[in-house]
């Protein structure tokens, strides 16, 4: 049996054929399978709108977001400036004004 590729999406190793079409039971993601334009390396970052992100891009918080271990929260509209693209679950990196070093989520944020 040959081995399918994992989900370009969300890594899952479930995949599954579907006529000519590769599909990921866990994300709902669907592609072909001469359709791996993204790799491993070349990760898409996407915010909430579905916006392309990149290093040094400002962007919008979406909603107040609770800051573990304090009482305060970094409240919906608040801009942040020159982001990083990090790996991980919190893939964005930066710094926020009267907060400090802070990783956030791409779906709790919108470009500029």
């Amino acid at each position: 049996m040959t081995e399918l590729p994992h989900c370009p999406e969300c890594g899952s190793e479930y995949t599954y054929e579907d006529g000519n079409l590769l599909v990921c039971p866990e994300c709902a993601h669907e592609w072909t399978a001469g359709d791996q334009a993204t790799t491993e390396e070349e990760t898409v970052i996407r915010d909430a709108n579905g916006n392309v992100l990149s290093d040094g891009d400002t962007v919008t918080v979406i909603k107040d977001l609770k800051i573990k271990g304090s009482s305060s929260a970094v409240k919906q509209g608040t801009k942040v400036k020159n982001i990083r693209l990090v790996d991980g679950d919190h893939d964005i990196d930066c710094k926020i004004d009267g907060f400090g070093a802070m990783k956030l989520k791409s779906e709790f944020v919108k470009k500029i």
